[in-house]
């Protein structure tokens, strides 16, 4: 069985394991979280070969060119795609989020219960020992560390939230009480006003500072490292692609001698794909495993489905967002641009898109993606080895939308309006953002931070939307794996392949063509 065979004969027990894998974490939390462990293996076993993959994969296509100025030209329609894709990404976002106006409440108090908390100006309070009693009310919920407790009626003093399940209703424990003076409450004092309201999560905390130049220019330092397998270790794809492109390109300049190490690299490449199609053929336990051990956390389909409604609104308005790019807009532009019809060409990259679900993450996903690129959707290696390993680290058209997205719902949720200006600022942020943004999970967190900053919209707000990030950042991750593939097709056909060479069902031949 040929490995392209063998791809095909995955999509169905890939699809088994998915479904398996709900049926596990949904229904016995406990089982799935156990399994997890599993999961794990499976994308260490695609991380370990991305490294390796990029490099030799790169050299080859570099060396490729035979002219090395003739990546000029490849590395600039593969910049400008991606840019442009990115770029209308976040357009869609942004429109998509003022049409639904996911986080709008009429009043304050409107605004902090859709925040997820409570406002009671009116309720008076009693203080022993860190722990807050309300006089005659108890809360609606159990409140976790993503809140703080403030006492309207003393300076806003407040204090961050600890969950303890064995307290009574009306009771809450929290940290040390201070205001930002750092002076501190009297003891078993009483006194009427409490809000409880979103703190800054502690995945972003320390991150405040960074603006969207901090990033470019660590960008920009990172592409030229001390220590390449320092580099190799911290799994740091730019600068690998830049130190490939340079060895590559010198091989070209050596003559016999680059020619003999370039036939190493060529049966280095060839060993790694190998590999690749190995750890596929444990893909439907692996990814089943991924699932079940992320619905286990979240406790179950019950769970997951508490997280998903409370903020449903937000979340659908990502997700079709999310749909309208990755269903309507891109397959648009692979049928117009890259003469390709869509349908066969996803079909084709099933495998690497329930892998980039699985594993929200780009970097992770770049072995299958390549493979299902070149061996079904028969990409020429030399453009799948230069604009795939490219597209994985900088083109990031999910996780931009969602930036955008998410910025918008957090002003909404805090009575913020933005004006045009405000909105260009937001696109111009968050299309920059993502390309500093690494191909991992949850990298967006990170880049958010300096959305939020750029047009000082609250960074608390992200700490209610972190409960399900977790989901859509798979949506997202699935988004930006696509539009690499999308664009590996676009650039072939600007790159001057001959239309033989693709199967006759997956050609678009215009009209006027005829």
């Amino acid at each position: 069985m040929t490995t392209q065979e063998t791809s095909k004969s995955l999509l169905i027990p890939i699809l088994v394991g998915i479904g398996v894998g709900i049926l596990i974490g949904g229904v016995l939390p406990a089982v799935g979280e156990s399994v997890a462990f599993l999961g794990e293996l499976f994308i260490n076993g695609l991380l370990m070969l991305v490294i390796p993959l990029v490099m030799t994969s790169m050299i080859v296509s570099i060396s490729s060119l035979g002219d090395v100025r003739r990546l000029r030209g490849i590395g600039g329609r593969t910049l400008l795609y991606y840019t442009a894709t990115t770029g209308i990404a976040v357009i869609v976002g942004l429109i998509l989020v003022n049409i639904i106006n996911p986080g709008v409440a009429d009043t304050p108090e409107a605004r902090v219960t859709l925040r997820g908390g409570q406002l009671l100006p009116d309720t008076t309070y009693t203080i022993s020992n860190n722990q807050l009693a309300l006089n005659g009310e108890s809360f609606r919920r159990s409140y976790d560390d993503r809140y703080s407790v403030i006492l309207l009626d003393q300076d806003q003093i407040q204090a961050t939230v600890q969950p303890e399940k064995s307290t009574p209703e009306n009771v809450i424990t929290v940290s040390e009480w201070m205001n930002e003076a750092q002076e501190t409450i009297t003891p078993n004092s009483t006194g009427t006003g409490v809000q409880i309201d979103l703190a800054v999560a502690t995945k972003v905390q320390g991150k405040e500072s960074r603006s969207i130049g901090d990033v470019l220019k660590e960008v920009i330092v990172s592409l030229l490292p001390r220590n390449l397998f320092r580099a190799m270790a911290d799994n740091q794809v730019l600068p690998l692609i830049i130190f490939s492109l340079v060895f590559g390109g010198v091989l070209t300049t050596m003559g016999s001698l680059g020619q003999d190490v370039l036939h190493l690299f060529e049966g280095l490449n060839e060993a790694i794909m190998r590999m690749v199609h190995l750890i596929l053929m444990a893909a439907p336990v692996g990814i089943g495993a991924l699932i079940a051990g992320r619905l286990g956390e979240a406790g179950g389909l019950a769970g997951f489905a508490a997280e998903f409604t409370s903020l449903s609104k937000y979340a659908g308005a990502v997700i079709i967002a999310l749909l309208i790019h990755g269903a309507i807009i891109l397959p648009f532009i692979l049928y117009g641009f890259g003469k390709r019809y869509p349908l066969p060409y996803a079909k084709n990259l099933a495998s690497a898109l329930t892998t980039a679900f699985s594993t929200s993450s780009s970097s992770a996903t770049l072995p299958v993606t390549m493979e299902c690129s070149i061996e079904r959707n028969h990409i020429s290696p030399r453009i799948a080895s230069f604009v795939l390993p490219l597209g994985a680290t900088i083109n990031m058209d999910g996780t931009a939308l969602y930036e955008a997205v998410a910025a918008v719902f957090i002003a909404q949720i805090y009575g913020i309006e933005l004006g045009i200006g405000q909105m260009i600022v937001i696109f111009l942020t968050a299309t920059l953002a993502a390309i500093g943004a690494a191909g991992i999970p949850e990298a967006g967190l990170v880049t958010m931070v300096i959305v939020l900053r750029a047009v000082n919209i609250p960074i608390e707000g992200i700490s209610l939307i972190l409960v399900i990030d977790w989901f859509l950042d798979r949506c997202r991750t699935t988004i930006n794996v696509w539009g690499d593939a999308v664009g590996a097709g676009v650039i072939e056909r600007f790159e001057g392949k001959k239309q033989s060479q693709i199967p006759e069902e997956q050609i678009h031949v215009p009209t006027e063509a005829v």
